[in-house]
């Protein structure tokens, strides 16, 4: 990508929020999900990236490099395909294996394959997309689940189309609108009875190698010309409410979805 998402934010002052905390970030290699692990990492936090390609694997050891010589937490690469029930199992046990504990989950990985018509959205296209994009959620948390104490924080990234909707993406549009069900009614599973928040992020646009490669040129000048700024945002702008859902600092919320923008209204 010319020029390359901006990562991390040089003005961020941490605090400690996370310290000595283990998280697992799905989807942590790139784009929001490497924002997201950098940041905790910077907050304290020890952070496992999932990736799926291996050709993702240059990206996922930078984001390893960033967190250790950076910042100074250990960091977990590993690469599975979490449309699979057992691998999210694998992902898990290595995690405690490694660690020995886990407080983290947030679940960021996706896939989107734009379509101008519903009739050209095959059967594989559309298993591929819940594959990816909504089953892993179950599995991780099944997985998870055993090893997550009260004040554990369960966040998954939903998307704006889920609210708004987008013609190009009505697959990937509906696993997110699942992604906000998900999210409220396990938060009403888990966060009386066990102490563990869980919440979503519907980021906005967002300049991420996943825009890039969905869409063409022309299309991906204009990204981002709806919010109130006309450009999308850069992932570090998103990745500390990832911290503040993360943190005791939210130790009161559960079930909620944070709109992260950029002032577009999404009449929730």
């Amino acid at each position: 990508m010319d020029p390359r998402p901006i990562s991390d934010d040089p003005n961020y002052r941490a605090s400690g929020k996370l310290l000595d905390k283990v998280a697992i970030v799905t989807g942590g290699d790139s784009g929001i999900g490497k924002s997201v692990a950098i940041c905790f990492a910077k907050e304290g936090a020890d952070v496992v990236i999932v990736f799926l390609r291996k050709e993702e694997e240059r990206d996922a050891f930078e984001t390893q490099s960033i967190i250790e010589e950076r910042y100074g937490r250990r960091c977990l690469p590993i690469r599975a395909d979490l449309r699979l029930e057992q691998n999210c199992y694998n992902v898990v046990e290595q995690t405690i294996e490694y660690f020995g504990h886990l407080e983290i989950l947030v679940l960021n990985q996706g896939v989107q394959f734009p379509q101008k018509s519903i009739l050209d959205i095959t059967e594989e296209q559309l298993d591929n997309t819940f594959r990816t994009n909504i089953y892993p959620h179950f599995f991780l948390t099944k997985a998870a689940l055993p090893y997550l104490a009260p004040g554990s924080s369960i966040i998954s990234t939903s998307s704006i189309t889920a609210y708004r909707g987008t013609n190009l993406l009505v697959d990937y549009s509906a696993t997110k609108g699942a992604i906000v069900s998900f999210t409220r009614s396990l938060s009403l599973q888990l966060f009386a009875d066990y102490g563990i928040r869980v919440n979503a992020i519907a980021p906005g646009p967002f300049y991420t190698p996943l825009i890039v490669s969905s869409y063409d040129a022309e299309y991906v000048s204009h990204f981002g010309c709806e919010t109130a700024v006309h450009k999308a945002g850069q992932p570090y702008q998103i990745a500390p409410s990832y911290v503040y859902l993360a943190s005791d600092d939210s130790q009161f919320v559960s079930g909620v979805v944070l709109h992260i923008n950029g002032g577009i209204n999404t009449q929730t």
